[in-house]
């Protein structure tokens, strides 16, 4: 990983060989950036990484994920998977770029195709859990989500073993700084909407009212009386 993005890493668990992080970067498009990465140490400094996979899940899905496992239900579901041999994922989340903005971006694929990012949450052995994440051709549907067309050889593929309680640090890890940004948003949303307090205008000196001065009339036998 780069400098910058490192400077983005929330939190990181490594395994053999491989890790996965989690990452502030995407936020403020609603999404949360999870990393993963395999690495080979015997190849030359710079060189080691050998596959690489970003997963932008997004928050409504982060959050929910976050309520199954505070709650219990996600160990529930996993101890009913393994005991009933079910391989079916925990989570699998499906995403990744369309062939047109890979075009837009002068990144197109040599197949034309779009590129397909999936992540999957399944049970491991001894109660662990495996991150997987893979990328590789897709296809864009009807709806605009995008399909793997890779089957099971896909170009990139990372598989990170977690323990429930290092799963549980990633996640929360990640949750508490996503609630840090989003309260630190509000507040300066807050800041920009106060108004400046009011300027006191001079009111101008209004014109005095033109009052007709009484007119006397004066009349034998009478003396002096104001006619209005």
């Amino acid at each position: 990983m780069d400098t910058d993005r490192n400077e983005h890493q929330i939190i990181r668990k490594d395994a053999r060989a491989c890790f996965v992080e989690s990452l502030n970067d995407s936020f403020q498009f609603g999404k949360v950036h999870f990393g993963f990465a395999t690495y080979d140490m015997k190849r030359p400094e710079g060189q080691r990484q050998t596959n690489s996979v970003h997963i932008y899940m997004a928050v409504d899905e982060f959050l929910e994920l976050c309520r199954k496992l505070c709650s219990g239900e996600l160990r529930y579901m996993m101890n009913q998977r393994v005991k009933e041999g079910n391989k079916e994922p925990l989570y699998k989340c499906l995403g990744g770029t369309s062939a047109e903005k890979l075009a837009k971006i002068n990144r197109s694929r040599p197949d034309g195709m779009s590129l397909s990012r999936t992540a999957e949450l399944v049970c491991g052995k001894n109660g662990n859990f495996l991150f997987a994440a893979s990328s590789g051709p897709g296809e864009t549907n009807k709806t605009g989500l995008i399909v793997p067309r890779f089957g099971n050889s896909p170009e990139n593929h990372v598989s990170v073993s977690l323990t429930y309680e290092n799963f549980s640090g990633l996640m929360l890890t990640t949750k508490a700084h996503y609630e840090a940004w989003l309260s630190a948003w509000y507040a300066r949303q807050t800041e920009s909407k106060k108004e400046t307090p009011p300027k006191l205008e001079r009111i101008p000196a209004q014109p005095k009212e033109n009052v007709l001065e009484p007119v006397y009339s004066v009349e034998p036998g009478y003396g002096a009386v104001a006619m209005f």
